[in-house]
């Protein structure tokens, strides 16, 4: 009888565990998440044609390439939309492990430093590193040590910085943000040879006929790419690699490559194709600009107030929050706070983030505009408020804040001009404002240099026109006086 009930025992166990453990293959936490949203989101680089580009789309600027249709292939297996989240390359794995993206499909290789952050599906395409030269220098470099005390450019925290640092004997590496940068280093001889992903590099050299590829070849030049996941989505990395599995027995890479050369290359205008994108990079920078300054002017008049506070509590605060504002980069700031929103269980999109971290930028400076406006006003004006009966809020509403006024408005329109030019900064975590825009134009359009000059004219057109306008306004308070 005994026997009987332990066998009975164990057997239940077994249902009891053997249920758990397929309930538990069927899904993760990230999966459950994309099913609840109906929302599959992939983080990239959109400058690696023909994996990832801009191209206008029946009139509609789209990003395009072999990996979106991947990536449009794995969420329609999945039942689900695809979203896409553009960021600078070496945000793409913060961006994975803090829940903004589900997956990272952006030419993307497996290293083991990166094995250790995320998992990474099985290999969707095998690709060659190349080397890229001027066309006038392609005699000179022809074997790996050519490059010896010569300075060479690969994009950072990628595959072609590891082949450039360990196989180009003597090579100064630069390391840059992205492949149009890189283009740009060599066409003006800022760097003598770039390594960059064998279809990116043809396809640069296709359209700038002063680059040559060279004949050089990496012992370790064979890159694989593959998709990463993070890695509490075990579930969702074996789904992606039964698309993945389906993609390569059908050869459909091959056919998302030919549908992206076709969006490669137009007939039409540089203005007429790219003119769009100019005009909404310059509204996203006037309205990150706006929304930075007047929450900074809010921020930046409690925090004014608090320093000129008798309550040392206060006073502290503010000091610590001006000092250490003050005191690191407005793009370490974007970074706490697009990433660090997570930890609070904030899931805020990039621009949100922007508009925050330049308002929190912005507050430090106002607030020593507005103490500064404040004790420019005699200290006799105060007194006499107060001997007239008022107490100080009274004093500071009626007779100190309207004297200070004239000297915080100028002062401010010179900050709005400032925060104009810093809100390019936020083009790192994918705000589409000028210089994101100016980056989509050239991975689109292969032309490095020409963009940022449209750019540079734009941010000139935007910054003279206000300055000329805090220029009437002073004038204008100055006829008052």
């Amino acid at each position: 009888m005994k026997t009987k009930l332990v066998s009975f025992m164990l057997t239940l166990a077994i249902i009891a565990f053997g249920g758990t453990t397929v309930s538990a293959a069927e899904s993760d936490p990230v999966l459950d998440r994309i099913k609840e949203t109906g929302k599959l989101t992939i983080g990239l680089s959109a400058d690696y044609p023909p994996y990832e580009f801009h191209a206008t789309v029946n009139g509609k600027d789209q990003v395009v390439g072999a990996d979106i249709s991947m990536g449009q292939k794995i969420a329609d297996d999945l039942g689900v939309d695809l979203a896409i989240e553009e960021l600078g390359f070496d945000a793409l794995l913060g961006a994975l492990k803090t829940g903004k993206i589900d997956l990272i499909i952006s030419g993307m290789s497996p290293t083991p430093e990166r094995q250790q952050e995320v998992n990474f599906s099985d290999s969707y395409i095998t690709i060659n590193q190349k080397v890229v030269v001027r066309k006038a220098d392609k005699d000179k470099f022809t074997t790996v040590t050519d490059f010896d005390g010569l300075k060479v450019a690969a994009q950072k925290q990628t595959t072609q910085e590891e082949l450039a640092k360990t196989e180009l004997t003597g090579a100064k590496v630069v390391s840059l943000q992205k492949v149009t940068d890189i283009v740009l280093n060599l066409q003006n001889k800022k760097v003598d040879g770039a390594v960059i992903e064998g279809p990116v590099a043809e396809a640069y050299v296709s359209q700038n006929p002063s680059l040559a590829l060279t004949d050089i070849t990496f012992e370790n030049g064979q890159a694989d790419m593959a998709i990463a996941v993070s890695k509490e989505a075990p579930v969702l990395l074996q789904r992606v690699n039964e698309t993945v599995q389906v993609i390569q027995d059908e050869k459909l890479m091959d056919e998302y490559k030919k549908e992206a050369g076709k969006l490669m290359f137009s007939d039409e205008s540089f203005f007429k194709k790219y003119g769009g994108n100019y005009l909404k990079g310059a509204g996203y920078t006037i309205f990150l600009a706006f929304v930075g300054v007047l929450a900074g002017a809010l921020i930046g008049a409690a925090l004014a107030l608090m320093k000129l506070s008798k309550t040392k509590l206060f006073k502290w605060v503010a000091v610590i929050y001006i000092e250490y504002v003050r005191g690191t980069p407005l793009l370490v700031q974007i970074f706490l706070v697009y990433f660090g929103s997570t930890a609070l269980n904030l899931n805020i999109n990039a621009l949100t983030a922007g508009c925050i971290a330049l308002a929190l930028n912005s507050g430090a400076y106002v607030a020593e505009i507005i103490r500064a406006g404040i004790n420019a006003v005699n200290k006799g004006q105060l007194e006499a408020a107060r001997s007239l009966g008022m107490n100080q809020m009274e004093a500071m509403r009626f007779i100190i804040m309207p004297q200070a006024i004239k000297n915080i408005l100028p002062a401010l329109g010179n900050e709005f001009v400032t925060v104009i030019k810093e809100s390019s900064v936020v083009s790192v975590i994918g705000v589409s404002e000028l210089m994101f825009q100016a980056g989509v134009v050239q991975g689109a359009s292969f032309k490095p240099f020409l963009p940022i000059v449209l750019v540079s004219m734009v941010y000139f057109v935007l910054t003279f026109t206000l300055s000329r306008l805090v220029g009437v306004a002073e004038r204008r308070m100055s006829t008052s006086d």
